[in-house]
């Protein structure tokens, strides 16, 4: 399981020009599901997205997670950041859970983060969504689990 974070200063998700998701400072992060995932990885992730130290302190180092800040999480799906790019001029997604495994991780994922967590948006499974956000430093980093 991947998930690509931004620290945001404010981000949303919409689908055919309607915002479904919306957070300000914290987190968006786009999870990539592949076929090998399981729900212990599910868990993993998502005590990383909420105590992975991003956040500036007193001193402007990057000390406080999440939970520190009371920030908020915006979870969507991203298919393609599970692709394989390696080689060639396409990507190849065979490493990629197929639609039906991708979708319950994800929703466990989500699930998960809105019992541990108050400040949890997410965009919609499987459509075409714009996302607008400002990235906040810019900060970005590639977790996986």
């Amino acid at each position: 399981m991947k998930a690509l974070i931004q620290r945001v200063a404010h981000a949303s998700v919409s689908v055919d020009k309607i915002i479904i998701g919306e957070i300000n400072t914290g987190i968006l992060a786009l999870v990539g599901v592949e076929s090998d995932d399981t729900s212990d990885r599910a868990d993993k992730l998502l005590h990383k997205l909420l105590n992975y130290r991003i956040f500036s302190d007193e001193n402007d180092k990057m000390n406080k997670s999440l939970l520190d800040i009371h920030g908020g999480l915006l979870l969507v799906s991203q298919f393609t950041l599970v692709a394989n790019t390696k080689s060639g001029l396409r990507p190849s997604f065979s490493s990629a859970a197929d639609p039906l495994l991708g979708e319950q991780l994800f929703n466990y994922l989500l699930g998960q983060a809105k019992q541990k967590y108050d400040i949890v948006a997410t965009g919609q499974f499987g459509a075409h969504m714009q996302i607008d956000l400002i990235n906040d430093g810019p900060v970005t980093f590639l977790l996986e689990v």
